[in-house]
């Protein structure tokens, strides 16, 4: 897995239901790195990834779902969920107890395979606190091309990692540009005993 490093330019890349907890992560052997940090005031910045479940270690399988253990960023590691036909994901070295690992979207979904991390240097290293998931909602079996997509905003934190903020990517011209100002203005001190919030215009599904 590449991933595309905090000053270089990235290509342009274009969400709550509780599940039961999953089991434990199967050890994994990922540790955290720091890229080296500029000097100056804290930055933001965006880091990829691709998600590919194939590649992906299957903890557990059934007729109802599966739940893989998957490298992130730096090694950081994913738990990826699917369940009911919906899709969760969640990050870090206790990713399969974290909220995030529950939390899902209402609608039946899949996800797309570009992970966004954004990352900051106000420790003096350049280290993810967040993601940005695009979320592709099933119209129809038979619509190849998904025409409600959600960007779901996921803060990465010891202190909690859970779903801070909603962004529909069709009503909104600029979803990207307001997932990214999501992710850097609440991540920090978002309180996960609370629902992500809507961000911007939202025509994913009636609420």
């Amino acid at each position: 897995m590449q991933a595309i490093l905090p000053g270089q330019q990235p290509r342009e890349r274009n969400a709550a239901m509780t599940f039961t907890t999953p089991p434990a992560l199967l050890p994994l052997a990922f540790a955290f790195a720091v890229l080296a940090a500029p000097a100056g005031a804290a930055q933001y910045d965006s880091a990829y990834t691709e998600l590919d479940l194939d590649q992906c270690t299957v903890l557990d399988a059934d007729d109802f779902g599966a739940q893989y253990a998957c490298p992130g960023y730096k090694g950081i590691p994913m738990f990826v969920a699917e369940g009911d036909l919906r899709f969760m994901v969640s990050y870090g070295f206790g990713a399969p107890e974290a909220k995030a690992a529950s939390q899902t979207l209402p609608p039946f979904n899949t996800l797309a395979p570009t992970i966004e991390w954004r990352v900051s240097n106000v420790t003096g290293g350049w280290k993810p606190f967040a993601t940005i998931v695009r979320y592709l909602l099933d119209d129809d079996e038979n619509e190849t091309q998904k025409k409600r997509q959600v960007l779901v905003v996921t803060r990465i934190s010891e202190e909690g990692t859970c779903q801070i903020a909603w962004v529909d990517a069709k009503a909104n011209a600029d979803a990207n540009e307001l997932a990214r100002k999501a992710a850097d203005e609440k991540a920090g001190d978002f309180d996960c005993d609370k629902d992500p919030e809507i961000v911007g215009k939202f025509e994913a599904w009636k609420r």
